[in-house]
């Protein structure tokens, strides 16, 4: 295998740098979207969020905690830079789903769009982080790790996963606001499933 120079190697994790930061605020956009109108989504932000509505924790504070376990799954099958990226991630959405709201101020917002634009925002977030190597942790590193076995795709398996942690959530929310989640869990999904295929606009 060619070793890289130096300069290819900061070139590379400059670009890896300049993705996460991107993805990550794609999502925290998408999740501030979701907070306004009071939706859900799915995975362990979709965990974060039935815990911020039933507590009035942060839901950047829940959002980290609850990914900690999988990083042990993370460094067992995807290694050390996959882990790291992730861990990058999780806590740079975590610190920016808090601190947005307080650099823009949202008066209002129609929740069909903040349901149609918040998980597209997600989904495209999601997919940088995706191509390269880094994830939002919990769910997300299985559907990736099922999608390499050649088991399902990712964006299928997510929105399976996620369809049901929403539908649970109708112990805390009413059914407008559920199925506007589901709409935003399978918007997420789409951009996922049409874009992220084995051998498509992969990462090097």
């Amino acid at each position: 295998m060619q070793s890289l120079t130096r300069s290819q190697l900061m070139h590379r994790h400059r670009d890896d740098l300049m993705a996460l930061l991107t993805g990550s605020l794609f999502v925290s956009l998408g999740l501030v979207l979701y907070r306004q109108v009071g939706l859900l989504t799915g995975g362990t932000a979709g965990l974060a969020f039935l815990g911020h509505y039933a507590s009035h924790w942060p839901f950047g504070a829940w959002f980290f905690v609850i990914n900690l376990p999988f990083y042990v799954l993370a460094w067992k099958r995807k290694g050390m830079e996959f882990t790291l990226k992730t861990v990058v991630s999780v806590s740079t959405i975590s610190l920016l789903s808090e601190w947005l709201p307080r650099w823009i101020e949202i008066a209002r917002v129609d929740p069909v769009y903040a349901s149609v634009m918040g998980g597209t925002l997600m989904g495209c977030g999601m997919l940088i982080l995706f191509r390269h190597k880094s994830s939002l942790g919990g769910l997300g590193i299985l559907a990736l790790l099922l999608q390499e076995r050649g088991k399902i795709s990712a964006g299928h398996f997510q929105m399976a996963v996620d369809a049901g942690i929403v539908l649970a959530a109708l112990a805390v929310a009413d059914v407008q606001r559920v199925a506007l989640s589901v709409l935003g869990a399978v918007m997420l999904n789409l951009v996922l499933a049409l874009n992220h295929k084995p051998g498509r606009y992969m990462a090097a």
